[in-house]
């Protein structure tokens, strides 16, 4: 995928967002094939990059692109996805609907992440009430 979404000048967008975007998303991992040949950009700046992806903790390095220190090991974001993530995988792989009883899985993850349950606390009250902005033209 990152071969059409990243590789090209012209378009798509840069490793460096690709990767940022999987972290605070609570991913840890992304195939990127060779770091030089199918991402755009120079060899140390890529292999910056690969560091946010691999590394907890990365130092300023503008030499790989990295102008501030990151330390990605307390991020909440990430932290809620990967709670809620498993605690949806464990109900399905026990039997459970996750269409009617998500909010209840969800619930009592949140008792045993302080994470979780402060995200449920602040999106409770979000509604998405809007129609699709993807629709295709009728014909």
């Amino acid at each position: 995928m990152h071969a059409v979404s990243n590789r090209q000048k012209n378009h798509g967008m840069h490793f460096r967002i690709l990767g940022k975007a999987l972290r605070l998303s609570g991913g840890d991992h992304i195939h990127v094939g060779t770091v030089v040949g199918k991402l755009e950009g120079e060899r140390d700046i890529t292999l910056g990059f690969v560091d946010l992806l691999h590394d907890d903790f990365i130092a300023k390095d503008r030499s790989c692109g990295i102008y501030f220190t990151q330390d990605w090991v307390y991020l909440p974001g990430a932290i809620v996805n990967r709670v809620a993530l498993e605690a949806c995988v464990k109900a399905r792989n026990e039997g459970r609907d996750l269409a009617t009883e998500g909010n209840e899985i969800i619930r009592e993850a949140s008792k045993w992440s302080p994470e979780l349950a402060v995200a449920c606390d602040v999106w409770k009250a979000i509604k998405f009430n809007f129609k699709a902005v993807d629709t295709l033209d009728p014909l």
